[in-house]
């Protein structure tokens, strides 16, 4: 009977452990670039493995992750993903006026626009930095300015539909996203 209840408890161990690794190792492939799945009218990219998918704040968003904040910042960053219209030109302008450049300095000192290619298309990025004065139907920031942030924006026309991409956060932890949301962006592919 002894030998029955040391095997039985074996087993048990054993299952157990088991369980343990494969709980530690699906854990393990989410900080390795295990990211979200996101696709676009046909087209997928997997975002990076320290984004965290949230529920999306707000009817207008269609997907949201959280990207945490860096060194000494206050707060995290967020990726939004908008697929609302309105062409490249406009909401480029709307971007725009939604910040205040540094003392010293112009809007123009602190924006930059270029052209990127997601899947083969081309988009608009805009790369602006200063104080952000958000609309007050924000639901993150309710239309409190917010001091030494950048936002990375992409305008994309996909073959169906056109989305709005944002990397809002301060300054210092959207530059240290900023090169695995430029790399997500050219990641997507046709399925």
């Amino acid at each position: 009977m002894q030998r029955v209840s040391l095997f039985v408890v074996l087993a048990f161990g054993a299952v157990a452990c088991g369980t343990n690794v494969a709980d530690e190792k699906r854990d393990k492939d989410k900080g390795e670039g295990k990211g979200a799945v996101v696709t676009l009218d046909g087209y997928r990219s997997r975002t990076p493995g320290d984004w965290k998918e949230e529920k999306p704040l707000g009817t207008m968003r269609m997907a949201q992750f959280l990207l945490p904040r860096a060194k000494d910042d206050n707060d995290d960053a967020d990726v939004v993903i908008y697929r609302l219209g309105g062409s490249a030109e406009a909401n480029l302008k709307r971007w725009k006026s939604q910040w205040a450049a540094p003392a010293g300095k112009d809007l123009d000192d602190v924006a930059r626009t270029s052209k990127v290619s997601i899947g083969g298309r081309e988009a608009t990025l805009l790369d602006v930095r200063g104080t952000y004065n958000p609309p007050p139907f924000d639901p993150k920031y309710k239309g409190k300015s917010q001091k030494n942030f950048r936002m990375l924006a992409v305008q994309w026309d996909g073959p169906d539909n056109p989305y709005q991409i944002k990397l809002v956060g301060p300054a210092d932890t959207v530059g240290h996203y900023a090169k695995g949301f430029e790399d997500w962006l050219k990641g997507f592919k046709k399925e």
